[in-house]
């Protein structure tokens, strides 16, 4: 098996089920009792947030680098970031990185384009949800993406932050995001929705949507458990 190094901390809601899927997505694969190696460096989320927001992305570059060239070090032959929004920066990060990078994104599309879908609606953080860096792979493969009205950007990505980031699963957050996802069911034909973030698997999946979801977490955590087993 090869070793994986995972930069968690984006936030630690989100790491936790990371953790979780890899080792025992690795024992189901095989079908015995056993463990992938793994070694997980956790990057301090409020920091990579003000950087997003200040868009200083040369520092992100520098800060994320700092942690894969500790999993590096570490013996890690592979690494993945466990959130979608430090994406901004993946090129330029696998450009400079030590070792191999498995990208959420490009998984995401992968997954979307297996589904055959056409149109999707994608919420995430206001960095995921107004950047280019997510859709760019989505319209290069023929995928139509949908954000939310603008008036409602901020909102969504504020229930994002300063409750999913936290741990905090309100009732009054998922009936909006049901109501948001239902309005561009509606208006826009969207196929099904882009969790583009990770803690969002929190409050929305596939019983509860309007429509299907795109769990990007699951679709990055089945990609990485490729990459580790892609050896056997």
């Amino acid at each position: 098996m090869r070793k994986l190094g995972l930069v968690g901390g984006m936030g630690p809601e989100s790491t936790i089920p990371y953790y979780h899927g890899i080792v025992y997505g690795v024992q189901r694969a095989l079908g015995k009792p056993v463990f992938p190696e793994l070694t997980i460096e956790s990057v301090n989320l409020f920091e990579i947030l003000r950087l997003c927001q200040e868009k200083r992305h040369d520092e992100l570059v520098e800060r994320l680098l700092g942690a894969i060239d500790n999993l590096a070090k570490s013996g890690a032959e592979f690494a993945a970031l466990s959130a979608n929004t430090p994406h901004i920066v993946f090129d330029k990060l696998q450009a400079r990185s030590p070792i191999p990078l498995i990208s959420i994104v490009e998984a995401a599309c992968e997954d979307a384009g297996r589904r055959g879908l056409r149109k999707i609606g994608l919420l995430g953080t206001i960095f995921t949800m107004t950047g280019d860096f997510f859709k760019a792979p989505f319209i290069k493969s023929g995928i139509q993406v949908v954000v939310p009205q603008e008036s409602e950007l901020s909102r969504i990505s504020d229930r994002i932050t300063k409750e999913l980031e936290l741990g905090v699963v309100r009732d009054e957050t998922l009936a909006y995001f049901q109501q948001v996802i239902a309005g561009m069911q509606a208006e826009d034909g969207i196929e099904a929705i882009v969790l583009g973030c990770t803690e969002l698997p929190l409050v929305l999946n596939d019983e509860v949507s309007p429509v299907p979801c795109l769990d990007t977490m699951q679709i990055h955590i089945n990609a990485i458990v490729r990459e580790i087993l892609r050896d056997e």
